[in-house]
């Protein structure tokens, strides 16, 4: 049940996304048991560091700079201003900071603020996280040498669709900067996006490529793809509900020991649909009003559904049981007892 495969043939996957939905949450749901605490869930926060302008052309994204989404462009943020955003998402419940840039590959010139806001968030208690673009080894060594725990960089799709995605960074691009992240010592988040309008088999040829990894990522974000004005993807057709949560299932299972996170995409998701994603395996999710620049449920909404559903967020081996459990009451009462906060003027 708990077995690491890294052997997966095409025809393996698309014979588990062909199971009746019943059979495929029920196998997904006994290797997340075998695995995980059942009804924990890791909590991670994400902030752009520096948004728009990106020289990538990837056809989803609003920070691309290719594209007129109306987004303004934004010059890296400085150390303090990322510092105070960590130290709040900590109180809120988080465990782990991540923080983003719209970067092609960052620059050495940026490298110092970088490793300073490692070493901030670090020093706070929290887990790190970074997705900047292409590394190359040396950046990946440094970043490593300032502690980073996680580095995010996503395959997107199969590499069969990949061209019609984007076309300024190869897909063996994406693999030598998960290679050099690996070399380095850090764990990687590597998922992908669906919904982009790539067919069935291109979702099974994602997960495949992911799981046939030579070692499984730490953390798996599957997006919903979130259609923006402006992008050459805003008026592709959704993807059905189902098939999204049987991508999430069939993840769990062929990535059994890897965090499964339900990230973008989730403003769009009611709390039934959630709640299936929840069942088939997901236990990581991004919490906060914005993923970069798109919209995710508000915090307090999140934690309602939590409640609802006996989930609680994922401890870290040196933050009290009883510190992320008065973050999360906190802010449960105060969603339910508006009373308590004075009329927005």
């Amino acid at each position: 049940m708990s077995q690491l495969r890294h052997d997966w043939t095409l025809a393996e996957v698309n014979a588990l996304f062909a199971l009746p939905f019943n059979d495929l949450m029920f196998r997904a749901q006994l290797v997340h048991r075998a695995n995980f605490t059942a009804n924990e869930v890791q909590v991670s926060t994400l902030l752009s560091i520096k948004t728009g302008a990106c020289a990538e052309d990837c056809k989803y994204c609003p920070q691309s700079g290719h594209y007129n989404t109306g987004l303004e462009r934004e010059r890296l943020l400085e150390v303090e201003k990322v510092l105070t955003q960590a130290k709040a998402a900590k109180e809120q419940g988080a465990s782990r900071f991540c923080m983003g840039a719209a970067w092609s590959n960052p620059k050495q010139r940026d490298m110092p603020y970088i490793m300073e806001m490692i070493q901030g968030v670090k020093g706070m208690g929290l887990e790190t996280c970074m997705t900047l673009g292409k590394l190359t080894a040396d950046q990946a060594q440094e970043l490593a040498g300032a502690g980073l725990d996680y580095y995010n960089h996503n395959l997107d799709t199969s590499p069969e669709f990949y061209g019609e995605i984007i076309t300024t960074r190869t897909y063996q691009d994406r693999l030598d900067t998960l290679s050099h992240v690996r070399d380095a010592g850090m764990k990687v988040c590597c998922g992908g996006i669906v919904g982009m309008g790539e067919s069935a088999n291109d979702r099974s040829a994602l997960l495949r490529q992911i799981a046939n990894l030579p070692e499984h990522p730490e953390s798996v974000p599957i997006n919903m793809l979130v259609k923006v004005a402006g992008t050459p993807l805003e008026n592709v057709d959704d993807l059905d509900g189902f098939e999204f949560i049987r991508t999430i299932a069939v993840a769990r299972i062929m990535l059994p020991k890897s965090h499964v996170r339900l990230s973008a995409g989730r403003s769009r998701m009611n709390e039934q649909m959630q709640a299936l994603c929840f069942m088939a395996g997901a236990n990581s999710i991004f919490y906060g009003d914005k993923l970069l620049t798109t919209e995710n449920p508000e915090a307090n909404a999140d934690m309602q559904l939590f409640a609802k559903l006996g989930l609680k967020p994922e401890q870290r081996g040196d933050v009290s049981d009883e510190a992320h459990e008065a973050a999360m009451a906190q802010a449960i009462q105060e969603q339910l007892e508006p009373s308590l906060f004075h009329a927005a003027v």
